[in-house]
């Protein structure tokens, strides 16, 4: 039963996700609301079942705690994302930070660690003498996970402030096609992602080193996200611009993992290699 739960939880997710575009105003935030909880159910719920109860642990604190900190010291001061407002469409808030703000720090941290793994993994290559796959260098994992996590904010942005649901007090200067937000937030996002993934593996421990089978269905809710945004910004939400951007940033980790999976499916990694061909004698 618990190997089944995430995919229960994803595949309500993507419900909730599909029905988001068909609704509007009250509908539509109460849409965001669930969505964000059932995700952050979803990564913490993952990390509990498959790493134990440290990882876990670990993940509210780093992502959660620390999402909520960073959000709190942003509204306050400004910094490191720029000077913003919410609105009061997203629910309860403490400290100017509608309190499932730092949920969705966790609901995409997760995926986008296991996939920064993934793919440090896929770099080294090859079975280790214990059945498993290779370490991957800390550096270039953490350097995966921050920007596999930062990428998705193109989407989220551009959605959430085009809903009204926060303010942006100074949106320059802005990148080409998404007025309203500035520069400064996506490189906020880039920097505390580091910071959140530079922070997650001493405090897991060593089970967030490896992935394998349990780990399926964040990689799909990984590539589901940017599949899902991607058509949803280009046609249902009339967002073009964050599309193409969305599609461009989330593509450094996306698409790298869609073929690492790909390479790695069962029936390719143990197919037998064709028998060689013998002639005939004459």
């Amino acid at each position: 039963m618990s190997a089944r739960l995430p995919w229960a939880l994803l595949a309500v997710l993507v419900l909730a996700q599909i029905c988001y575009p068909l609704t509007g105003g009250a509908t539509r935030a109460g849409l965001t609301v669930a969505t964000v909880v059932l995700g952050w159910l979803l990564s913490v719920g993952h990390a509990l079942l498959t790493r134990g109860a440290r990882a876990a642990a670990a993940l509210v604190a780093v992502a959660t705690g620390g999402g909520f900190a960073v959000e709190a010291l942003g509204v306050a001061t400004g910094f490191p994302f720029g000077s913003y407002d919410y609105s009061g469409e997203l629910g309860p808030k403490l400290a100017g930070v509608p309190l499932i703000i730092p949920l969705a720090w966790t609901w995409m941290a997760w995926p986008a660690w296991l996939t920064a793994v993934r793919l440090t993994q896929a770099l080294k290559g090859g079975p280790s003498s214990t059945g498993g796959v290779k370490k991957g260098p800390l550096l270039t994992r953490i350097a995966l996970a921050a920007v596999g996590l930062a990428a998705w904010d193109l989407f989220l942005d551009p959605q959430m402030v085009a809903e009204g649901y926060w303010t942006w007090l100074d949106a320059t200067p802005a990148l080409p096609g998404l007025p309203g937000i500035p520069v400064s937030n996506y490189l906020g996002w880039l920097g505390f992602a580091v910071l959140l993934a530079a922070a997650l593996r001493p405090l897991a421990g060593a089970s967030v080193d490896r992935v394998d089978g349990r780990d399926a269905p964040m990689f799909a809710l990984y590539l589901w996200t940017y599949a899902s945004s991607v058509l949803a910004h280009a046609v249902f939400l009339r967002l073009p611009a964050s599309a193409l951007w969305g599609a461009a940033g989330m593509a450094v980790a996306a698409v790298p993992l869609a073929v690492a999976l790909w390479r790695g499916r069962p029936d390719r990694a143990t197919a037998p290699d064709p028998a060689p061909r013998v002639d005939a004698p004459a």
